[in-house]
């Protein structure tokens, strides 16, 4: 599982600018099954993606697609994780320690 960081890197009119191509590009994710939450930070610098994947480098292919990226209006970091505990419903996430 991961946890992907956005960090807005230009003034919040030039982020809200490619917004609707950034929405359309989660919605994406979310149909691939990708994305199990997500939304703005507060204060509004940025925002958090919680994802699942096979591993880093298909996060890091996912990313690089994101309007936001491609845009350079934000910058990604990446944290991986075991989720060895979660609510019922992220489950079928659970991972065993190894």
């Amino acid at each position: 599982m991961f946890v992907l960081e956005l960090t807005y890197t230009a003034p919040l009119d030039a982020v809200d600018a490619v917004l609707p191509a950034h929405v359309a590009w989660l919605d994406e994710q979310y149909e691939r099954g990708v994305f199990l939450a997500s939304g703005p930070k507060s204060p509004r610098d940025g925002g958090i993606i919680i994802a699942v994947a096979e591993d880093r480098a298909g996060i890091g292919e996912i990313t690089a697609g994101d309007p936001f990226v491609t845009a350079g209006v934000c910058a990604y970091r990446v944290t991986e994780f075991a989720a060895t505990k979660t609510a019922p419903a992220l489950e079928p996430y659970r991972q065993t320690p190894g």
